[in-house]
């Protein structure tokens, strides 16, 4: 075990923090009547339902597996073990509902770890899918469906699928084969209880409607943020492909037919000045040749995020700024909302951006991004108006001088949604920089998010738009 894993895990119950520990485990050489450290406060084993949990000493975390279906809302503790002489917090016949996450302390002296219990339903799933190591897979888990798009100059009716799945599972046809791939294939993966069918399509065009571009060189290697947002982009936009910004830089994509470009960029801890923006995203200022020759020939570009800075890249603004008022959090220690999050638009409620996701809020006209008990990293660039700080005493300072249009607001009339003025060629910019719009949440099953969905419809919305649709 990591000495700093430890120290990141290991807290006293009279609130210290412990800043020295030894790698056997929660032992200390200075040690007094009032402050011990009498030795390990380890889980070694725990069984729930006479299932046994895998523990992880380093993450400080147990998984226990079950199977497909299984009930997980009354399970009894049937075995936990620790360290000689410590205690813990469950034990032999305790009930509870694990169909959350829950805590288990175990605690020996003045010293306690906490480990989180999971339990894990018995999955089979097609995690990752390539065909010919080349062309990505767009997998759509509720659907159990993966569509691959490749050029048309491509043999379709023999090629290679590389496939991983979730562990320990296996799948037919196995990783490897020659397919042939002109009709869908039906991909079998099979783990203990669990079986899933999936369906592949494999569809051949040239040149992409709509195109996310991110840093990554392959959208498998985007963060988990910026994955989500590219996943459903090319689940739900026709002919919509994913590419790098090397890929605009080097003209390895065909941008002819494509209108509309999407960026959302995510950096945990946020951005808040253009330094640090040039510094993360170094192949975006590679490829502002490209991508500027693509806006000014009239493409439009849906920038989210801090990715909202790139607009002063593109020449759309008057004053040469970025969004003044910008943070964020880690995704995997992110908030969790205590209420539904949201932005006003009054006066813009009829914009196209808006369409099917307004209700009244608080007495206001507004959209709502997420319901209560959401992980949210609060991402936020935004533009403060004011007189005490940020360069814009007023809204009309910063429609005037700056150069955009306002679309949404923050509770403090900040400006969180805005668009630029179509330049000579047609190309548009809108920028969503709230921190409310959100794609991914650490932890967290969003499926039941009343609110949540809205973030994808103003999305279509924006590219609807931009797209001149």
């Amino acid at each position: 075990m990591k000495t700093k894993t430890m120290i990141n895990k290991l807290f006293l119950l009279s609130g210290l923090f412990v800043t020295a520990v030894a790698f056997g485990g929660c032992s200390d050489d200075n040690t007094s009547d009032n402050f011990r450290l009498d030795g390990d406060c380890w889980l070694t084993d725990l069984a729930l339902d006479e299932y046994e949990g895998t523990i992880d000493n380093e993450a400080m975390t147990v998984t226990v597996g079950v199977p497909v279906g299984y009930d997980t809302k009354a399970m009894e503790v049937t075995d936990v073990k620790v360290s000689e002489g410590a205690m813990a917090s469950m034990k032999v016949g305790d009930v509870a509902d694990f169909s959350f996450a829950q805590t288990l302390q175990v605690t020996n002296g003045n010293a306690f770890l906490e480990y989180t219990v999971n339990v894990k339903h018995d999955e089979a799933r097609i995690t990752e899918f390539r065909l010919n190591d080349s062309y990505i897979g767009v997998i759509n888990e509720d659907a159990h469906t993966i569509l691959v798009r490749v050029p048309t100059a491509v043999d379709i009716t023999s090629m290679v699928a590389s496939i991983t799945t979730s562990e320990g599972a296996e799948v037919t046809p196995a990783s490897g084969q020659a397919i042939d791939f002109s009709q869908p294939v039906e991909f079998t993966v099979v783990y203990n209880s669990a079986t899933t069918v999936y369906t592949v399509t494999v569809e051949q065009s040239d040149s992409p409607s709509a195109v996310y571009v991110g840093l990554a060189s392959s959208i498998d290697q985007l963060n988990a943020e910026e994955k989500e947002a590219a996943t459903w982009m090319l689940q739900n936009v026709s002919n919509s492909q994913y590419v790098s910004f090397e890929d605009v830089r080097a003209s390895r994509v065909d941008l002819n037919e494509c209108k509309v470009m999407w960026w959302h960029f995510h950096v945990d801890n946020g951005l808040d000045n253009m330094d640090k923006f040039d510094a993360a995203a170094p192949d975006a200022i590679s490829a502002v040749v490209k991508m500027k020759e693509f806006y000014d020939n009239g493409g439009s570009l849906l920038l989210t995020r801090y990715a909202t800075y790139y607009a002063v890249k593109m020449g759309a603004t008057k004053d040469g700024s970025n969004p003044n008022n910008c943070w964020g959090q880690v995704e995997e220690t992110g908030e969790i909302t205590g209420g539904p999050w949201s932005f006003f638009v009054d006066g813009h409620e009829d914009h196209p951006l808006y369409q099917g996701v307004v209700e009244t809020i608080d007495g206001k006209q507004g959209v709502y991004t997420c319901d209560t008990g959401y992980r949210i990293t609060n991402s936020t660039a935004q533009w403060h108006i004011g007189s005490d700080w940020g360069g814009y005493s007023t809204l009309e300072d910063w429609q005037t001088n700056h150069g955009g249009i306002d679309l949404g607001y923050g509770s403090d009339g900040a400006v969180v949604a805005w668009e630029y003025p179509a330049n000579a060629a047609g190309g548009r910019i809108l920028c969503i920089g709230s921190g409310a719009y959100d794609w991914y949440s650490y932890g967290v099953d969003v499926s039941n998010d009343q609110y949540h969905g809205n973030v994808a419809a103003m999305t279509l919305n924006a590219i609807n738009y931009l797209s001149g649709e």
